[in-house]
């Protein structure tokens, strides 16, 4: 059967795939460690109580028509109140958009600013860059990051290809790898986008920022989140963020996202968003409207939630610190944000107690799986090489009695290996 070009070029989730062997592994019975999704398990991390009770109560007062195209409101000033009392942003309602979380955001962007051969500059690994740029006919201008700069982007790597490129992808804290920008590497990336911005003549698209900043509220320790127009007020013009109640409130599936930066670009991502329908629900809108104003509950809960989040976070960090110490093939870059932990776990060229040699990143992946029980997702899901030996390892459902089982079974697999 012919179909479209793009349904014929459309690269499935890895993570998709592995998902479908971890199920048929479980629901043979099998004890698997998934720290694969990006996900809650509900029962270990719930979203807020006052949330949860104003989305019940909103659906027994019958919101359930559509809401407005752009959001409702009253969730855009809750919002805007948000941003200001919490990053010190000011952005009006027309500013604002709303959507069933960060993806028709990121999809309606890209339909907005990205015409076909437009280059998208994003550093691998990264979350979804090359799927949205190949949704929209984009060039990929690829920048593989490196762990001597956590994984993320420098202005020094991205500087040869700004030229005539109409959107840098930028997301700290960073999906998969749980590290954040410093302050001196996004005021240079700032830097090189307004310098290029003042080369281009008026009848030249700008360069944009696509800003994910989805896990800004979950950093640790004495870690600090930085954005592009906190840093520098002129990139005001030139950035789009993207943001949600998904990850820094346990509420993946309660589906309310939004987007803020310059009204003509808000304005024309509304306009493509009415065509697709991706809203929010209204009574999950009604419902975060009134819960963004509850600083002092937002507080309690954001205190608890990412203790515990930090605490699996920094127990296998420990764990696997102490498995590197005996000598063991791994490595873990410490925990800085998000739910995630980057850890590498280079088996390649090693033999199995049955002789077989494990020849590539994907057999390592597979013998983690199905020695150790240990399934986590290859950093070639998100874009680097296949021959990367880095994983993103996520805590979301992670039990707090499973980590000093899953590194013991870790250690036997690896010690099983010649």
């Amino acid at each position: 059967m012919k179909l479209s070009h793009l349904a014929e070029t459309l690269i499935g989730s890895e993570i998709v795939k592995l998902g479908g062997e971890i199920r048929e592994k479980i629901r043979k019975g099998e004890k698997i460690y998934n720290f694969t999704v990006g996900d809650f398990d509900p029962a270990i991390f719930p979203i807020p109580k006052e949330l949860e009770d104003a989305i019940i109560d909103a659906y027994r007062k019958h919101f359930t028509n559509y809401p407005a195209a752009e959001g409702n409101l009253d969730l855009r000033e809750s919002i805007a109140v948000f941003l200001k009392d919490r990053e010190e942003l000011v952005y009006n309602t027309d500013e604002i958009l709303v959507a069933s979380g960060g993806r028709p955001l990121i999809y309606s962007l890209f339909r907005t600013l990205i015409d076909k051969g437009d280059k998208v500059i994003y550093a691998v690994p990264s979350w979804n860059n090359n799927h949205y740029t190949h949704l929209n006919d984009g060039e990929h201008v690829v920048v593989e990051a490196t762990a001597e700069n956590n994984f993320m982007p420098t202005a020094e790597a991205l500087r040869p290809h700004v030229k005539e490129a109409t959107l840098i992808c930028l997301c700290s804290p960073q999906n998969p790898t749980g590290t954040t920008i410093s302050r001196k590497d996004l005021s240079a990336i700032c830097e090189l986008v307004l310098q290029e911005n003042a080369r281009r003549g008026p009848e030249q698209k700008k360069l944009f920022v696509l800003y994910d900043q989805m896990y800004w509220q979950l950093t640790y320790g004495a870690i600090e989140h930085f954005n592009p127009v906190s840093l520098y007020p002129a990139m005001r013009e030139y950035t789009v963020f993207i943001d949600a109640i998904s990850k820094a409130f346990a509420a993946t599936g309660v589906r309310v996202g939004w987007s803020f930066g310059p009204a003509e670009i808000i304005g024309k991502m509304k306009a493509i968003m009415t065509h697709i329908g991706s809203w929010a629900p209204m009574a999950e809108q009604k419902a975060c409207a009134a819960y963004l104003l509850q600083k002092e509950n937002i507080d309690t809960y954001l205190a608890g939630f990412k203790g515990a989040v930090s605490s699996r976070l920094q127990q296998i960090y420990e764990g696997l610190v102490a498995l590197k110490k005996e000598g063991f093939s791994v490595d873990v870059l410490a925990p800085e944000a998000a739910i995630y932990l980057t850890i590498k776990i280079d088996l390649k060229g090693k033999k199995t107690a049955q002789g077989a040699v494990l020849r590539d990143q994907a057999e390592v992946t597979s013998y983690l799986l199905n020695e150790a029980g240990l399934a986590i997702v290859p950093f070639s899901a998100f874009g680097a090489a296949k021959t990367s030996p880095w994983y993103r390892l996520s805590v979301g459902t992670c039990r707090l009695e499973d980590i000093p089982e899953m590194l013991g079974k870790l250690r036997g697999a690896m010690s099983r290996l010649v």
